[in-house]
């Protein structure tokens, strides 16, 4: 199959340009079905089309292609079509170079157009699987509610998730095999308001009290600890007026670490009460890590040898879907997209070149499973 790989990364590129063309914040409903119908059209004939409800509620439903073939493994193709960048700051596709600039392109609309050309591949070889799906689920990028699609792939021999793919220091392909696992603390105080200038002193400042939990939480951080946890405050709302004691605001806290366990006592560190604030801390988003080096070493070996070059295995601290699977299917693999940057920016962009390169990384890893 790998020597189909240029004309995967020809097809994607086209497909990449229509499919930033559309903007798809989470949860805007309008974009996700323009992007689903879109990815629906880049399907293979054969692929049945299935759109499941998503796992966040309101979100527009997933989109799952499925193909049947008369071989034994089943293999799933992952990715999401929802982006963080607001209607307003989208941007479509632009070439600078080898750079193809564009809202979403890196995170992740260059990854989905190839897995949907891989999976047009595998429709013309129906011999080599039992079952050949693609999953694109429209709310990655911010999804507090539990994962839902795992039972129904569980089992499954592979799963490949077509995250941004990189090379090591050395210029080798690289792939994901082992992410940390994120939280997320949401933090809400309740205090008392009072004129800033007259009587300050019968306020009581929430902005003040979420000002130490997030001093506190920074603190726990300890990337060089046996759990590896960072604990990095990133957003503080408090207040509406100059000259008012905030009443009332919130924090949200980014924890990352090799297990979710390793978070539990964060919590502990926030107290019920500060200088009279009532202070409410709670996880909104748990997601697990994943490390599935010992399942997957073998198989890239032997895609190593399929392309003739190396492919070495790697790991990431952002969160992905992956993860979610890496429990129910041990034999997962992330970072199959291709290469570039400016991830959650409007411009974002995919190295053009790597279509190729990466094509060939992910046709090779498709080969190499199948025909084990």
């Amino acid at each position: 199959m790998i020597e189909r790989a240029e004309r995967v990364a020809l097809v994607a590129e086209r497909e990449l340009e229509a499919l930033v063309g559309v903007s798809t914040p989470s949860g805007d409903l309008a974009g996700a079905e323009e992007a689903a119908a879109l990815c629906i059209a880049f399907l293979p004939p054969e692929a049945e089309v299935e759109r499941p409800p998503s796992s966040t509620e309101g979100s527009a439903p997933d989109l799952v292609g499925r193909l049947h073939g008369s071989g034994s493994r089943r293999l799933l193709l992952l990715g999401h079509l929802d982006t963080v960048v607001a209607h307003a700051a989208h941007r479509p596709i632009a070439r600078s170079g080898d750079q193809l600039v564009g809202s979403g392109a890196i995170d992740m609309k260059g990854g989905v157009a190839l897995a949907l050309g891989v999976l047009r591949e595998l429709a013309e070889r129906p011999d080599l699987y039992a079952e050949a799906s693609i999953l694109l689920v429209n709310d990655e990028e911010w999804r507090t509610a539990p994962f839902r699609h795992g039972e129904r792939f569980a089992g499954y021999d592979a799963c490949f998730c077509f995250e941004a793919g990189e090379t090591d220091p050395q210029g080798r392909d690289a792939v994901i095999v082992k992410r940390k696992a994120a939280g997320t603390v949401h933090v809400d105080a309740h205090g008392r308001p009072a004129h800033s200038g007259s009587a300050p002193q019968k306020g009581r400042s929430a902005l003040l009290a979420l000002a130490e939990v997030a001093r506190r939480i920074a603190a726990a951080s300890d990337p060089g600890g046996p759990g590896r946890l960072t604990a990095v405050p990133t957003v503080l709302r408090s207040g509406e007026a100059f000259n008012v004691v905030p009443a009332s605001g919130e924090l949200v806290c980014d924890l990352r670490a090799d297990e979710l366990a390793s978070m539990a006592p964060v919590l502990d560190l926030v107290p019920g009460e500060i200088d009279g604030v009532r202070i409410e801390a709670r996880m909104v988003r748990a997601w697990p890590g994943m490390d599935t080096r010992a399942q997957t070493g073998p198989l890239l070996d032997e895609a190593a040898k399929r392309i003739g070059r190396p492919l070495v295995a790697a790991e990431r601290g952002g969160a992905s879907d992956a993860s979610h699977f890496a429990d129910v299917i041990p034999l997962t693999v992330d970072g199959l997209g291709p290469r570039g940057g400016g991830a959650h920016a409007p411009h974002e962009w995919v190295s053009a070149e790597s279509l190729l390169t990466r094509a060939e990384v992910a046709l090779a890893m498709v080969d190499a499973l199948l025909r084990a």
